[in-house]
């Protein structure tokens, strides 16, 4: 699971500007951002670099720390 369409929003930016930066389609940007497809993690950190932000602020944590 990621954060992608919450941290464009956050920020922002749409889909389609994603998109756009990435070099994919506005369909596969919205796989992405609805949690159809997870990301190769290669596309994750491209995602990071382009919204500045660091790459695990996309993920979200599947354990809690204690």
């Amino acid at each position: 699971m990621n954060r992608i369409k919450e941290v464009l929003d956050a920020k922002g930016i749409s889909q389609t500007e994603l998109a756009n930066r990435l070099g994919k389609t506005f369909n596969m940007v919205n796989l992405y951002a609805t949690n159809k497809v997870q990301p190769p993690i290669p596309v994750l950190y491209q995602i990071a670099d382009i919204l500045n932000i660091d790459v695990r602020e996309l993920l979200i944590p599947n354990k809690i720390n204690k």
